[in-house]
């Protein structure tokens, strides 16, 4: 049966980041739709960076081909809903991404890796996060987590919590800051009540369904934006078809961060200091070890680009609450 609800009685703010197209790698260039880092907003929590692709047909596109590169100070999730991919670091980790499962890579002072989807793969589709560390983090070794969290009934659809704590689920994943990650389903024509952290600020990523949170519509690759001081969301899918979207929020980051490329520093110096060591091949990033691309004849590493003749500043986030925004 479907349900009511009334927005105005939580009164619930609701900012919308629309998304920007992306080509990412592959013989003819996979499009992803990037809604974090922007203008509007540039982290939501620790979240840093979201790139949602897909449904992919890889016969068209070649798939996802991302030969070795670099990352530092930061954390990369992988999750997948369709297709799979095959990782290789330079700690030594190598994992196929299925859907369901997320990955975690951890850079600390330096990490490179490689991402290609499998032989077998014919459409792939997923969202690939990063996650600022923080400075006592941002130094440390690199690490690699799997989890398969499990799947978590609620009235109205379903959750699968992949950081963090959210519906009684705990993901024993360790986080360098407080953060919450999860799939969510909501089943046609219904409304999904979620309790969420009040010290949190939130977003929602719809991948499919006709989406509103709280009476606001999210249409497909928006990422919505609640602030901090909510202790309840309602998404509602008002599709014939199931909805699904990814929640994912944290306390407010507040350490000045800079980013370019595949860095995560806190200031321009310390980011053309990265550069230099991987183009200088340094031990700081080791080797990958592993990888296979699609193209013989492509690249076996990953060229870092000329660094601009300018001072990058630090990414300024706005105060943690919903701004009123336009569709652009």
């Amino acid at each position: 049966m479907p349900q009511t609800y009334d927005p105005s009685a939580d009164g619930v703010a609701v900012e919308i980041i629309t998304s920007r197209e992306v080509p990412l790698g592959g013989l003819r260039a996979m499009t992803v739709y990037r809604t974090l880092p922007q203008r509007q907003r540039s982290l939501i929590g620790a979240w840093c960076f979201i790139d949602q692709y897909g449904p992919d047909n890889v016969t068209n596109t070649g798939g996802m081909d991302v030969a070795p590169h670099p990352h530092t100070g930061l954390q990369t999730v992988s999750w997948l809903f369709e297709g799979a991919i095959t990782h290789h670091d330079s700690g030594g980790n190598h994992a196929v991404v299925l859907p369901g499962e997320a990955n975690f890579m951890t850079a600390g002072y330096g990490i490179c890796h490689s991402e290609v989807s499998t032989q077998d793969t014919t459409v792939l589709h997923g969202v690939q996060l990063w996650v600022a560390l923080p400075e006592e983090a941002r130094h440390g070794e690199r690490r690699f987590d799997h989890y398969v969290p499990p799947v978590v009934k609620l009235y109205g659809g379903q959750v699968r919590v992949f950081v963090g704590t959210l519906a009684g689920s705990d993901s024993p994943v360790p986080t360098f800051t407080p953060l919450v990650g999860a799939e969510v389903v909501v089943e046609p024509h219904a409304t999904l009540t979620l309790d969420v952290n009040p010290a949190f600020e939130h977003g929602l990523l719809v991948d499919s369904g006709d989406i509103d949170l709280d009476g606001t519509a999210v249409a497909r690759t928006e990422l919505a934006y609640t602030g901090i001081g909510n202790s309840r969301l309602h998404i509602r899918n008002s599709a014939d078809t199931p909805g699904r979207l990814l929640l994912i929020g944290g306390e407010p980051f507040t350490e000045q961060v800079v980013m370019w490329w595949n860095f995560l520093a806190r200031d321009s110096a310390e980011l053309g200091e990265m550069r230099q060591a991987w183009e200088n091949e340094s031990e700081r990033f080791g080797k990958t070890l592993g990888y296979i691309g699609h193209d013989p004849t492509g690249l076996v590493r990953i060229p870092a680009p000329v660094l601009p003749d300018v001072v990058i500043r630090p990414r300024l986030n706005p105060e943690p609450y919903a701004r009123p925004s336009t569709r652009i």
